[in-house]
């Protein structure tokens, strides 16, 4: 994270300097799932900025001295009735504007341009040629990699703004240097625009003028200040999962509070990884943590929770969930577990004699939780991708009672390392991977019957038209069109190459997955890609980039080790969170966590998911053999900000023998079909499957 002078480090906060924002940055919150990265990237280069609600009026940026405005992306579509309301003055007043994504259409239609839903969409890494004399772009190369992730698209350029980017034949950049207007539909906030720094730092001081100023006090004395003002004399129970988030927010509050004011609880949910619960009470006693662990596992498996009667009823009618045991829907396991957690942690406090109005809860929630949960606190607008465990109505409605704090609610995963490390915190807790709280019960996919819809064919067809590309240019065909005007001249070359030298097939799979395109959830289906010959990972990784470009019905994209698939799978083996089902997925996860330590690439990787799917491969269907088996999904992600991130590629970013040993290994385990490697981004993937 980059540092402004000496040891200061930035600082979230809203409290206004000599009560106005002079020289400050307007973030207008759109919506998008990448908001709170633009506010921590300009911070980093030390500009003040504040979010602000979309509908926020120009005369009060204005009057309030801002020096410039960014407006972010967003989930809605200019054109749509219920599009959110905004000042179109906002473009009028004098201000240097950056819009991004969403803001980047506002900006086109207000000023006369149109914007059209396309039949090609963009989520994930795209290599964009870049008008390097824009001032925005200045000092860049004429291509530069960068994270498109849209529907829709602008169609005319509005008068007096001219194209500065573009994407194959998508326009991904205009300007108006005149009036200092700069619109981009990529996101030079997060990691994946390899150069979208360089651009923030080209708008902020060579376009707006801004200065880097902003220094201030030192997080951890903020943190410090917030848990003390909130806590009082109150007694505060800290739930504690041993991963870095739980860890560092309660060694926060030891020293911010007496000691026998933080009780300290582990619960053991049913679905932590094999000895985690041994390991995590261990370490924390090591750090001078006294834990009290509770085993709630029956307690979960039978948890249930109240959910609307329905996804389109709006009444506040209420029905009783089906026990966690027999949920098969993600949303509703998360749910399950988020408020089963504080049933728990209730009783804890009920057996120490507490009264619960008496006692606070402490979380480590951190921002990009309660942005993917569209929580109001990290934005206004964004969309649901996940609930997030510790981010569930029953956590919202203590929230808004005043008795949860969240000391790390303004910070990313990489800043909340820094803060541990600060903390005295010991390395192998503060780069541990993260785990997420409801632990393996959302790395099994829980099916009772396939996903299969009335798109699969037709999907299969156009999967089967790219991976044979070659062959297919010579057939004409309606969904060969199709295919063609998704892609480049540059990118058919590069297909037309790999589908002559690689023998290879691509398949739906009868399952679903969560994953985040245009800034919305998704839950579609996962496409399988299978090869005659050893994997060509960087020719797979290309394909895992084009094909939910072309089927907006697909969101996850993994290779199927071992012999060619001649017979996909189009049924499922049932499966829900049985002992014996978190048994298969604890073991598959401890040998490819074991082997990944022993080829000393932990540190390398930033998570890595281990996902039991209840796919049965290699099955005769003239002998009609029942689905039985399980399949097993390795899922290296490489990240710094959790919002946005790349698969590891083998043979560059991680030995493919490592992932071979994992393959091996995985595959001894009794009731594993087969094993399969993730080779999505995120977006179009999250991190996790569900």
């Amino acid at each position: 994270m980059a540092l402004c002078n000496g040891d200061s480090k930035l600082e979230i906060s809203s409290t206004e300097q000599n009560g106005s924002y002079e020289g400050a940055v307007a973030i207008l919150d759109a919506g998008a799932q990448y908001g709170k990265v633009i506010d921590r990237r300009v911070r980093e280069l030390c500009v003040r900025s504040e979010i602000l609600p979309l509908e926020t009026p120009a005369f009060a940026i204005r009057e309030q001295g801002y020096r410039a405005i960014i407006i972010s992306g967003g989930p809605a579509s200019v054109y749509a009735e219920d599009a959110p309301w905004f000042d179109p003055a906002i473009f009028t007043v004098g201000k240097p504007v950056l819009g991004i994504c969403y803001g980047m259409q506002m900006m086109n239609k207000v000023f006369g341009g149109t914007v059209h839903k396309k039949s090609v969409r963009e989520d994930g890494v795209f290599s964009i040629g870049l008008d390097n004399t824009c001032s925005l772009f200045r000092g860049l190369q004429k291509e530069e990699l960068v994270l498109l992730t849209h529907g829709d698209s602008v169609d005319k350029v509005a008068d007096g703004f001219k194209v500065v980017a573009q994407s194959g034949n998508i326009i991904a950049g205009i300007a108006n240097e005149q009036k200092k207007l700069y619109g981009t539909q990529f996101h030079p906030e997060v990691d994946l625009t390899e150069r979208g720094m360089e651009m923030l730092r080209n708008f902020l001081f060579e376009i707006a003028g801004c200065t880097s100023n902003f220094t201030v006090q030192n997080r951890q004395q903020a943190c410090i200040s917030e848990i003390r003002e909130k806590a009082d004399k109150s007694k505060v129970l800290v739930l504690l999962s041993g991963g870095v988030d739980s860890t560092v927010c309660t060694a926060l509050l030891n020293k911010a509070l007496n000691q026998d004011q933080v009780i300290a609880v582990h619960i053991d949910n049913g679905f932590m990884r094999k000895r985690e619960s041994q390991s995590v009470e261990e370490a924390l006693t090591k750090l001078g943590i006294k834990v009290k662990v509770v085993n709630a596992a029956h307690t979960f498996y039978n948890g249930t929770t109240t959910l609307p009667i329905s996804e389109e009823d709006r009444t506040p009618r209420k029905r009783i969930s089906k026990t966690l045991n027999m949920t098969t829907n993600p949303e509703e396991k998360r749910k399950i577990i988020g408020d089963t957690f504080v049933k728990v942690a209730n009783e804890v406090i009920g057996e120490m004699n507490l009264k619960p109005e008496e006692v606070l809860l402490a979380q480590g929630t951190l921002r990009p939780d309660l942005i993917e949960s569209a929580s109001h606190i990290a934005s206004g607008k964004a969309e649901v991708i996940k609930t997030h465990h510790n981010d569930t109505e029953l956590i919202r409605k203590l929230r808004d009672e005043g008795k949860v704090i969240e000391p790390l609610k303004d910070f990313h995963k990489d800043e909340v390392r820094a803060l541990g490390r600060e903390l005295g915190l010991p390395e192998e807790i503060v780069s541990r991977h993260p785990f997420p709280g409801p632990g393996l019960s959302i790395r099994v996919i829980c099916a009772e019957e396939p996903f299969i819809c009335k798109d699969f064919a037709e999907t299969n067809n156009i999967l089967k038209i790219i991976t044979d590309f070659s062959a297919s240019v010579k057939k004409p065909h309606t969904l060969l069109q199709r295919v063609k005007s998704c892609i480049s001249d540059e990118e058919e070359e590069k297909l037309m190459q790999i589908t002559s030298l690689h023998s290879l097939n691509a398949f739906l799979l009868p399952i679903k997955t969560v994953g985040v395109q245009g800034d919305c959830r998704s839950y579609s289906y996962v496409c399988g890609v299978t090869s005659k010959e050893s994997p060509h990972w960087e020719s797979l990784m290309f394909l895992a980039r084009l094909i939910p470009r072309m089927c907006h019905n697909i969101n996850r994209v993994v290779y199927v080790f071992g012999s060619h698939v001649k017979e996909p799978p189009t049924d499922i083996t049932p499966t829900f969170l049985t002992t014996g089902v978190l048994s298969t997925l604890r073991q598959a996860d401890f040998v490819a966590h074991s082997i990944l330590r022993e080829f000393g690439y932990s540190g390398k990787i930033s998570q890595m998911p281990i996902i039991l799917t209840p796919l049965h491969f290699d099955r005769d269907p003239l002998q009609k053999q029942p689905s039985c088996r399980r399949s097993v999904v390795v899922r290296t992600f490489i990240t710094s900000d959790f919002m946005t991130g790349i698969p590891a590629t083998p043979g560059n970013h991680i030995p493919e023998e490592v992932v071979l040993k994992m393959v091996n290994e995985i595959k001894k385990i009794p009731g594993i079909s087969r094993v399969m490697y993730d080779l999505t981004s995120k977006p179009p993937g999250t991190t996790e499957w569900e």
